[in-house]
């Protein structure tokens, strides 16, 4: 038997059990949907050729699902009140105990809400996903539980995850930890704030934009974005294919390498995965900087948007990665920033598809297939009106230019990225690491209940200039806390070579060994 799981809504499971025969009608329509003129002789032929596939489908919906087993006792959990979450970080408070031992041992865990976890309400800060129940867990969450962490809950992410910004979730927006009223970043607020005010020592973020860097900038946590293809996103609601990724967002760097240690490596099922070996990451803390040999970006420092105190409070940083022994120089990136434009085609376009059009996991590559999430998620079109702005914005972008080009600027983006990569690459070639700000400002006010929706856009969006462009080429990057400007943290980024999340690691516990950065 397998735990956890809710119940199908029956209504809903006898249409998707029940394919037959389009009638000539309906046939009728879809031939004009596809371009063809049928006559009536053609309309009788097609449906004769139809019912072998009709046969097959049914079979198909007779058969039992394959996917995991719930391995761990959990119960629904519950929504805690506004005097219990007055950052409205939690969505569901539950918990959910692993095994008897592991690396875990006394961590508890918040997960963003696009994660599964069996039999826990989830709804990626959507109103049309409120009520959806998953049926299995994530494969990181089976990981963290098999490693003895406790699941303290699902914590609010933006709305479909499409905001840098923290105001966009259906249920309100999520103030930052150290000032009421201010940004927590997005899309991964909800865990920012929760680890940033001790009430777990991890969680889970995800990452298409900048969505655990940009908060863990915002709250002053430790947040990382592995690999594209060392950690599997299995069994977590998609934006696109080629710049999903999760990743751990702690309150310490060792707490960080831990958790990477324990949810990286292929499960078989994810093909974004590329084969990865995974590190005893906690290996690299106390090795020190010296010798390290630093490019600081000069166009992370030249973005529209950024503060020039926010600059400096880094430069500042970077200065005391220099005192610990490291060897920094500038080095200049001018594709840096292009960044954001070569993402727009990829981030727009395939969200449109992959997550909209194609009920959140679209086709043609070997997944496991959240049916009961597909079959739940087609209800947006029929609340579309409710999608936050930006959501909205992007769908009708996408859809636009889909409709008057096709995919071509998404293929053509794509194949931009390999050159923007292989600008990183060469920085690479004679530095370990790359730096620059997180975000190019501090928190930032949430917008008003009535604000404009140029004022909403914007303040979903401004954040994300530095951190982008890593989710398109695929090197890891992580946010670190540096300072304080004007009472709310500051974000350094650590960019590494594709799967050297070690040497990330080694000068991101340096620094943090080297003073309190709240004093910085």
């Amino acid at each position: 038997m397998r735990t956890g799981a809710a119940p199908r809504d029956s209504k809903l499971q006898e249409n998707v059990l029940s394919v037959v025969l389009p009638t000539p009608t309906q046939l009728r329509a879809v031939a004009e949907q596809c371009g063809l003129s049928l006559t009536d002789e053609d309309v009788a032929s097609f449906r004769g050729l139809m019912q072998g596939s009709v046969e097959a489908y049914n079979l198909v919906a007779a058969m039992p699902d394959e996917v995991p087993v719930v391995k761990y006792p959990r119960t629904p959990g519950y929504r805690p009140s506004p005097e219990e979450n007055p950052r409205n970080a939690w969505y569901r408070k539950s918990s959910v105990k692993g095994a008897a031992s592991g690396k875990l041992k006394g961590k508890t865990v918040a997960l963003k809400d696009n994660i599964m976890l069996a039999g826990v309400p989830m709804m990626n800060g959507s109103a049309t996903l409120e009520g959806y129940v998953p049926d299995f867990d994530a494969t990181i969450v089976t990981r963290m539980l098999d490693a003895e962490a406790e699941i303290a809950g699902k914590v609010h992410c933006e709305s479909f995850c499409m905001s840098g910004g923290s105001h966009t979730g259906a249920v309100g927006p999520v103030h930052n930890p150290h000032k009421m009223g201010y940004s927590a970043g997005g899309s991964s607020s909800g865990s920012g704030v929760v680890v940033a005010l001790g009430e777990v020592e991890m969680a889970i973020g995800g990452d298409q934009g900048g969505s655990i860097r940009m908060p863990s900038s915002f709250c002053g946590v430790y947040g990382m974005k592995p690999t594209w293809g060392l950690v599997p996103y299995t069994g977590i609601m998609p934006i696109e294919i080629y710049c999903d990724h999760t990743g751990p967002m702690t309150a310490s760097v060792e707490d960080n390498a831990l958790l990477l240690e324990v949810i990286a490596g292929d499960d078989g099922y994810d093909p974004r995965i590329k084969a990865p070996k995974v590190e005893a990451y906690t290996s690299a803390l106390g090795q020190g900087v010296k010798g390290l040999r630093i490019g600081v970006v000069r166009e992370g420092f030249m973005q529209p948007t950024a503060e020039a105190a926010v600059n400096e409070s880094v430069r500042e940083a970077i200065k005391r990665l220099e005192s610990l022994g490291a060897v920094v120089e500038e080095v200049s990136i001018p594709m840096h920033l292009l960044g954001p434009a070569i993402w727009n085609p990829i981030g727009t376009e395939g969200m449109v598809q992959t997550m909209l059009v194609g009920d959140g996991f679209g086709l043609s590559r070997s997944d496991l297939y959240a049916v009961s999430l597909m079959d739940r998620h087609r209800g947006w079109r029929q609340q579309a009106d409710s999608l936050s702005e930006t959501t909205k914005l992007l769908l009708m972008f996408g859809t636009y230019i889909n409709n008057i080009f096709g995919p071509r600027y998404y293929g053509k983006a794509v194949n931009i990225t390999r050159r923007l990569a292989a600008t990183y690459d060469a920085a690479l070639a004679s530095h370990d690491l790359l730096v620059m700000p997180t975000t190019p400002m501090k928190a930032t006010p949430l917008p008003a209940p009535d604000a404009s929706r140029e004022e909403y856009v914007a303040r979903a969006l401004d954040q994300i200039a530095n951190t982008v462009s890593f989710d398109i080429t695929h090197h890891p990057a992580m946010s670190i806390p540096c300072g304080m400007v004007d009472g709310l943290p500051v974000g350094l980024m650590l960019v590494g070579r594709h799967f050297d999340e070690m040497t990330i690691y080694r000068a991101a516990h340096a620094f943090e060994q080297s003073g309190d950065w709240k004093a910085m």
